[in-house]
């Protein structure tokens, strides 16, 4: 059946992250917004089926807000470019964000993306740190709160990080300005990140996204100039699959919706690019054109019967796309 992206809600604010999270089984979404100095925290009205307000964490210039449900605790760790970041957690007995701790602002000086994980049940997060004299740091949960657990990857500029699981073994994939991404495999003697090799060949990637089809896994490299990259990770190499022409991509996002899996490649400068992977071909086809002004991440989010993309922007509002497959039998 043909299928379509429409625009479901408008949020009227700017926004750079958007991370959805259950907690107490209801859907919410926590959205920085360095414009209006917040961290806002919507949830889903499933009656309305529309996101409403729910709450706000003062960050004067955050970049990116990741909430982290961990042993039925909400934590929120609050990344700022400038007056450092904070980790704050949901207190039931006075329902408020209620500060715990701050983040060494000697390690993460200019903050630019925030993934978190479980390794063999520990909570961990990694902060990717993009100045010249900073690095990328790892931070583990223990049961007074996070911990720094190891600094990776200094002196580089990094992006973006992402966090891939493959065959059990754990491992982050660092992007930077740089230099090619680098992969970090996790040791399990050591409980320590140690290097492993890089992506090749491919210098200067904001962002980098992994999806998998059946066992095989790939990577999604978006490059500001130049063309973004599909790559099939093969063992200890990595071929290339598509080259999808990008002019001003800061992000480039694989999302499944059932059967069909998709890619958004957002542009500063034209429409975001919606494509949808053709399996015999294991190419990318363009799907659709989205307006979306300065995209800054797209997000996938399941709400019960409705099947929402998030498209955070710099520059506009942040809008709300519904996946609606169109049937064509009446």
């Amino acid at each position: 059946l043909p299928a379509d992206f429409v625009v479901h809600q408008v949020l009227p604010f700017q926004a750079v992250s958007a991370e959805p999270f259950t907690y107490a089984s209801d859907l919410y979404l926590a959205l920085a917004q360095p414009g209006a100095s917040s961290c806002a925290v919507l949830k889903w009205d499933y009656v309305e089926r529309k996101l409403r307000d729910f709450d706000r964490i003062p960050a004067h210039s955050a970049v990116h807000c990741k909430p982290i449900v961990a042993h039925e605790q909400l934590y929120v760790v609050v990344a700022q470019l400038f007056g450092g970041s904070y980790i704050y957690r949901w207190d039931t007995t006075v329902d408020k964000f209620i500060k715990i701790q701050d983040i060494d602002s000697q390690k993460t000086r200019k903050p630019n993306d925030i993934e978190a994980f479980q390794i063999d049940g520990d909570w961990y997060f990694v902060i990717a740190d993009s100045s010249k004299a900073g690095s990328t740091s790892l931070y583990r949960l223990s049961q007074n709160g996070f911990y720094s657990h190891q600094a990776l990857h200094a002196w580089h500029r990094d992006t973006d990080v992402e966090f891939v699981e493959n065959e059990g073994k754990p491992r982050l994939i660092i992007s930077s300005s740089s230099q090619a991404p680098v992969v970090y495999q996790w040791n399990r003697a050591q409980k320590q990140f140690a290097p492993q090799g890089e992506v090749g060949d491919v210098l200067d990637v904001q962002m980098v996204k992994h999806f998998q089809v059946k066992r095989d896994h790939f990577l999604c490299l978006s490059r500001y100039i130049g063309d973004s990259k599909v790559v099939r990770w093969e063992g200890q190499r990595f071929v290339e699959l598509q080259a999808l022409p990008s002019r001003g991509s800061m992000v480039m996002q694989p999302f499944a919706v059932g059967q069909r899996r998709y890619l958004a490649l957002g542009s500063d400068f034209s429409f975001t690019h919606v494509y949808l992977w053709d399996e015999e071909k294991q190419k990318f086809a363009k799907f659709q054109e989205l307006s979306v002004q300065a995209p800054r991440a797209f997000r996938y989010v399941p709400a019960a019967d409705v099947q929402l993309l998030l498209a955070p922007s710099f520059k506009a509002n942040t809008l709300v796309y519904r996946h609606v497959v169109v049937d064509l039998s009446l």
